[in-house]
């Protein structure tokens, strides 16, 4: 077996290895600078910030290289899935253990490198398939009551605001335990680097050597995205339904015997909005958002438009038509707290309201699930300032808050 005189070198060369058998992982190992935490006293194994990969020498220096290359793939596996981005205010432990469990099954799945025994690793074979993904698993280890449990690794935390940026690995940001951690007004940008690291990871591998969630997720990076407005528009436009009427005859019909159908347009339609009022999104926003809708709708000669607003539960539930002279921009704003989709579709299923389209103004953060797939259509408007979640069906498209704010002044 090979020895290393110190545990930089033997990251570097577990780095070179990756990049041979692993190009994907590999391309993103080596963008992360290398940094000794082993006498900061927080790090007893590795870390990453997403622009650093922090390590304790000790703890490297006791792995085989199988398990220093899987230590390296786990934390390019955080870098990739933004896991100190996403949290938002889950448990901390148990987000942390499901992004350990997300992380491991990828790795073994796709033979990376070798579980590490030298301490417990959160490994489960039901998560190793790329149909999880980390938020799925969080939910599911909540539900099924998981006991907290330590991780490979120390995971950073955003928090914090002011000029160190940590590019170096010395920034000024740091917790009262002297962790780095990752500003309110960098995280935008390091969202956008490792999106860009990702795809230019993908590119120079080659897509026969990334993993299929990854696909899945470069290819919503990189599709064009249409502007809000338009695809609301071209989605509410896709649900007038089409008939047909014999009152007028096809001019088919002077050929013929027969009195063929001609088409009969019905502008008639009925949608939904709910208004998550539990995360990022601001009343403002919200009546940005609000007054393009009621634009749009205005084009129709008959229409239907049923608005709420849900955190955990519907509230302040209003009705406007075409006829009754009132704009949704009226539309009173309730209530503020946690966030389930599902209160929605049980809200309409309790009801029975059953739109032609059902659009929600939402940050992309559920508490569990999404909602239900067969029961509308759906267009999920997202405003996310750190990244751009993508819905696992319907539409997702991207509401740009600093450019609606502009044109609404």
């Amino acid at each position: 077996m090979q020895k290393y005189k110190n545990a930089h070198d033997k990251l570097v060369s577990a780095r070179v290895k990756m990049l041979f058998k692993q190009p994907f992982f590999g391309n993103i190992a080596c963008r992360l600078k290398l940094v000794d935490a082993t006498d900061q006293g927080w790090c007893n194994t590795a870390a990453v910030d997403g622009r650093n990969f922090y390590y304790n020498s000790d703890f490297v220096m006791k792995l085989d290289m199988d398990e220093t290359v899987f230590l390296v793939g786990h934390e390019v596996g955080h870098c990739v899935y933004e896991h100190f981005l996403r949290r938002k205010d889950r448990d901390p432990q148990i987000w942390n253990m499901a992004g350990d469990y997300k992380i491991n099954g990828m790795l073994v799945r796709e033979n990376i490198g070798r579980l590490i025994d030298k301490v417990k690793p959160l490994y489960d074979k039901k998560y190793a398939s790329d149909d999880w993904h980390t938020e799925s698993v969080y939910d599911d280890l909540i539900e099924n009551g998981a006991a907290p449990q330590d991780t490979l690794d120390v995971h950073l935390e955003m928090g914090g605001s002011g000029d160190g940026d940590n590019k170096d690995g010395e920034g000024d940001n740091k917790d009262g335990n002297g962790r780095p951690t990752i500003s309110e007004e960098d995280a935008k940008a390091l969202s956008d680097e490792l999106k860009n690291a990702v795809i230019q990871a993908a590119q120079a591998a080659g897509a026969g050597n990334v993993p299929g969630d990854v696909k899945r997720m470069i290819s919503n990076l990189t599709e064009a995205k249409m502007d809000w407005r338009e695809m609301i528009q071209v989605s509410l436009e896709s649900n007038i339904s089409s008939d047909v009427s014999f009152m007028r005859p096809n001019r088919k019909s002077q050929f013929t015997n027969v009195c063929l159908p001609g088409p009969i347009k019905d502008d008639q339609i009925d949608i939904c909005i709910a208004l998550d009022v539990s995360g990022s999104i601001g009343e403002a926003d919200s009546r940005v958002f609000l007054s393009e809708v009621q634009g749009i709708m205005d084009q129709f000669d008959c229409y239907r438009i049923r608005v709420w607003c849900f955190d955990t539960r519907v509230t302040g539930y209003d009705e406007f038509t075409s006829d009754d002279g009132r704009s949704i921009t009226e539309f009173a704003m309730t209530g503020g707290g946690g966030t389930d989709f599902m209160c929605n579709w049980n809200y309409m299923v309790e009801n029975e309201i059953e739109p032609d389209q059902f659009i929600m103004f939402t940050d992309g953060e559920p508490w569990g699930k999404w909602g239900i797939e067969e029961y509308c259509d759906t267009l999920f408007l997202i405003k996310n300032d750190y990244r751009k979640p993508v819905a696992p069906w319907g539409q997702s498209v991207y509401f740009d808050s600093k450019s609606t704010i502009a044109e609404a002044a």
